[in-house]
């Protein structure tokens, strides 16, 4: 049970790296905010099964209610997120910023 909680631990933070990179790397506010919503949410939710699978290596009836909240919390995350992030684009959208496009000479 350790080794599967450290590894879904590890997994969730290179999601978090990997979507770290897509915020600094990626051309414009949608694309950002793409990287952002989606690596989040499944950095968060890998994370979070991490800590309740290991919370689980001393078996108890406390340590299974402790794990039952700690997945409520990512059926949470999972629905709140995405939600979230398509609220933050709506706005920005209704606030003018426009999509990127490649213009001639446009190297970056």
């Amino acid at each position: 049970m350790t080794i599967i909680g450290a590894c879904l631990l590890i997994l969730g933070l290179f999601f978090f790296l990997a979507t770290t990179i897509g915020i600094l790397r990626l051309p414009d506010f949608y694309a950002r905010m793409h990287a952002a919503g989606i690596g989040d949410s499944l950095a968060s939710v890998l994370m979070l099964l991490g800590l309740a699978v290991y919370n689980l290596h001393h078996f108890s009836g406390g340590a299974l209610v402790t794990s039952v909240k700690i997945m409520l919390v990512c059926v949470f995350v999972y629905l709140a997120s995405p939600t979230g992030t398509h609220a933050v684009i709506d706005a920005g959208f209704a606030a003018g910023a426009k999509p990127w496009t490649k213009e001639k000479g446009d190297f970056k």
